[in-house]
């Protein structure tokens, strides 16, 4: 006699069809999550191809060509590599703005870190009016590299200007300061290293994780503060202070704002504040030259990869992790 169905139970899908089933709304369940993170993706998918990936693929080609800003596309011709040729064997101009963007580089990017480390040190400790100094400290790095700012450094280091006023006030004459050749450069210093705010507000979330149990067993060993910076403040802050030095040292070399603003759009006076990005717009956009300012700026791409590597190669031999994977 065979049993009934209320018998045997509730059916289960226990038959050879189950895996599959199972597999095909394992599967199915996927691809819509692969869909729906595609559909969140697409505004920034269309932005990484319209904005980015097909421009700079536009201005390689660009820049095998002789293409000037006015011309008919019917009238551009490949010239290959002459554009490189030129830039680095017949242009006096691009070797004077490589050696400007240089010394500006070589010399903003220390002192903007040495002053930022030196105000996070001060500030690490919680005391009243902390939070009123880390945000005065940081105000200029909001404003960035706006043209008013540039305005404003522009006024105060004229002939008429705040920093001659408070000279006078000790007897000390001023100078043109944007005006001199051999200060105009120092202006520009003075305005990267007085940013200092963003790096410094990485290096005081980086000094508050160092445990505060090493500088207590270092004070009782009788170690001086110089001694506890040197063996227990930099190697634990190394980490923050490698990426502090990457990032600075790319918007170092991209300095463009201020150079523009105070020279009027000419690296002036003398060129002495012709950097490589203003000379890079003068020549896409004043001279119209778009081939050739394509070409220098692929050349400063794949300069400032080289060092971003090369800073990379180096970190692993002092950037020390608290896991100790160093790298």
């Amino acid at each position: 006699m065979q049993p009934s169905l209320a018998e045997l139970g509730p059916r289960t899908d226990a038959g050879p069809l189950a895996p599959q089933r199972a597999a095909r709304r394992r599967g199915s369940s996927r691809r819509g999550e692969a869909t729906a993170g595609y559909v969140f993706l697409s505004p920034w998918l269309l932005g990484l191809l319209g904005i980015t990936a097909l421009p700079m693929i536009f201005s390689l080609v660009l820049s095998f060509t002789d293409y000037e800003l006015l011309d008919d596309w019917s009238q551009v011709q490949f010239v290959g590599l002459a554009n490189y040729k030129h830039m680095f064997t017949e242009d006096p101009h691009y070797w004077h703005s490589v050696a400007v963007t240089l010394r500006y580089a070589l010399i903003a990017v220390p002192l903007k870190l040495a002053a930022a480390l030196g105000v996070a040190l001060l500030l690490r400790r919680d005391r009243k009016g902390n939070g009123l100094f880390r945000g005065l400290f940081y105000l200029p790095s909001l404003l960035g590299g706006s043209v008013a700012l540039a305005l404003v450094w522009l006024a105060m280091f004229s002939r008429d200007g705040a920093f001659n006023a408070f000279l006078g006030i000790f007897g000390i004459e001023g100078k043109p300061w944007v005006n001199d050749p051999d200060w105009s450069l120092s202006t520009l210093i003075v305005l990267a290293v007085w940013q200092f705010g963003a790096p410094m507000v990485i290096f005081l979330a980086g000094l508050k994780q160092i445990p505060i149990e090493l500088y207590e067993a270092a004070s009782v060993d009788g170690a001086s503060r110089l001694r506890q910076f040197w063996h227990i403040t930099l190697p634990m802050l190394s980490p923050v202070l490698f990426f502090n030095l990457v990032m600075e040292v790319i918007h170092g070399f991209q300095g463009f704002t201020g150079a523009y603003v105070i020279s009027g759009g000419e690296g002036g006076p003398v060129d002495s504040t012709l950097m490589y990005t203003l000379y890079l717009y003068v020549a896409g956009f004043t001279d119209f030259k778009m081939a050739y300012a394509s070409a220098m700026a692929w050349v400063f791409l794949l300069v400032i990869g080289v060092i971003t590597a090369g800073l990379f190669a180096t970190g692993r031999y002092w950037v020390h992790y608290s896991d100790g994977g160093d790298k």
